[in-house]
């Protein structure tokens, strides 16, 4: 099935709700440097940004008059520093912000920040980004569930979050999979059935190739592949379920032929297992605060109610456990899937992903 058919209409904003709001004060994720991604939109000109082969990225690189750039540059400086080294001061003075990119598409339009260390030529990226309640949750859930940990940090209604490295999938699919080895893309495919799993048992959507990045990893004599997930838009928004499982993407389509081509049937489900007991270890491990935002999500609208309808029916009949069937909410949704994967993460049939 094409993505068009899986993903009809754009997802809306959903506004961060006061208890969402305490929780992440509790845990430490509000800015205490005020920026508004509405400043950074008084850009006073652009120009467009090609990639090394001189194709239009989408992005452009946005300048503003000489008086707001000063400021807007020590604020990202000093976000900076809040999210690298818990706010010190005194490393400001060696931070150059090098360009500001704005991307024209996409639901969050985001502002991409390239800061340059003038001692060393160091770099690294981050992005202000309007806030929604759906992308922090998948943020949260990332950094609670996944191999990975997020940075990120909230002020009002503006998110900034930390760039994750890795070759976009779409890329590593075009230009750099033909140059794997066999042994690379068995192992490849191997990483692709766990994310695949990941990603539809937290029920994270739209894992397109160009939301997700391949890391290439140096051990010892040979090159390992890890996927993650770097978009978190379509956190328990969409009512079809294949929406949450990227085996299902057209974009996806070479991977999926990898995984017929390289792996058996029984070492697909030997994979599938192993990422869901990793995951009920990590929900049970993460105990009192995974159970807390759950709390929270159970209380908050983060989708319409035709789709909530949709996705707990079909959630239900793949399990038969009525908790899918009674949720009220996608966070109640959400709740019901980790109980049910604690539960019952021995049962190697949990969520058939029908490779």
């Amino acid at each position: 099935m094409s993505d068009e058919k899986l993903m009809v209409f754009k997802k809306p904003t959903y506004p961060i709700n006061s208890n969402l709001l305490n929780y992440l004060a509790r845990y430490d994720r509000i800015s205490k440097v005020p920026i508004v991604y509405g400043d950074l939109l008084r850009f006073s000109g652009s120009i467009n940004v090609y990639d090394k082969n001189d194709v239009d990225t989408l992005w452009i690189r946005v300048y503003y008059n000489e008086f707001e750039r000063a400021d807007i540059d020590l604020t990202l400086k000093k976000i900076y520093s809040l999210l690298h080294s818990d706010g010190n001061s005194n490393i400001i003075k060696y931070l150059n912000v090098d360009c500001i990119d704005y991307c024209t598409f996409g639901n969050s339009k985001p502002f991409r920040i390239k800061i340059r260390n003038i001692l060393n030529d160091n770099y690294t990226h981050f992005y202000v980004k309007k806030a929604d309640a759906s992308r922090i949750y998948g943020l949260e859930l990332e950094h609670l569930l996944s191999p990975d940990k997020m940075n990120y940090l909230i002020y009002n209604d503006t998110l900034v979050e930390e760039h994750i490295m890795g070759i976009a999938g779409d890329v590593f699919i075009k230009e750099n999979l033909k140059k794997c080895s066999e042994t690379e893309k068995a192992q490849i495919s191997k990483e692709f059935v766990k994310f695949n799993e990941r990603s539809m048992i937290r029920l994270l959507g739209d894992m397109r190739a160009y939301n997700y990045v391949v890391i290439p990893i140096h051990d010892f004599d040979q090159v390992v592949y890890k996927i993650r997930a770097i978009d978190f838009d379509q956190q328990c928004f969409e009512g079809n379920l294949k929406v949450y499982r990227p085996q299902f993407f057209k974009e996806n389509y070479p991977m999926v032929m990898m995984i017929k081509d390289k792996l058996q049937i029984n070492s697909i489900e030997q994979y599938k297992y192993e990422e869901r007991a990793l995951l009920a270890k990590r929900i049970i491990s993460a105990g009192s605060r995974t159970e807390r935002l759950m709390e929270v999500m159970a209380d908050d609208v983060i989708s319409t109610d035709e789709n909530l309808e949709r996705l707990k029916m079909e959630l239900y009949n793949y399990t038969l456990d009525l908790n899918f069937k009674k949720a009220k909410s996608m966070g109640k949704v959400m709740a019901a899937a980790f109980e049910y994967i604690t539960r019952n993460f021995k049962n190697t049939n949990i969520f058939d992903s029908n490779f």
